[in-house]
């Protein structure tokens, strides 16, 4: 099982053939992901979507799903209302 798939990815010695570019790729993929992945879930925590955070959670689509969650199908969120202003002393 030496030329096996997985056999290929190392050298003797032990040293690894994966390119430094793929290892940064994946690494920035992952962070986009997470990214992502984390914004979504904290909405549709926010919002009590059960169903939208399991799925979400589950599932990893490059944080595909999760940027069409946050900006297609969930509402977006309610604006804090603005501090009322102290009405004004008629001027005499």
């Amino acid at each position: 099982m030496s030329n096996g798939f997985f056999a290929s990815w190392f050298v003797q010695g032990g040293s690894s053939l994966v390119h430094p570019i793929w290892l940064a790729m994946f690494f920035l993929v992952l962070i986009w992901t997470l990214v992502w992945k984390a914004l979504a879930l904290w909405r549709a925590a926010r919002q009590g979507s059960e169903w939208w955070f399991i799925a979400l959670l589950v599932l990893n689509t490059l944080g595909i799903l999760e940027i069409l969650y946050l900006y297609v199908f969930s509402s977006k969120p309610a604006l804090a209302p603005a501090a009322a202003k102290p009405e004004e002393a008629p001027k005499e």
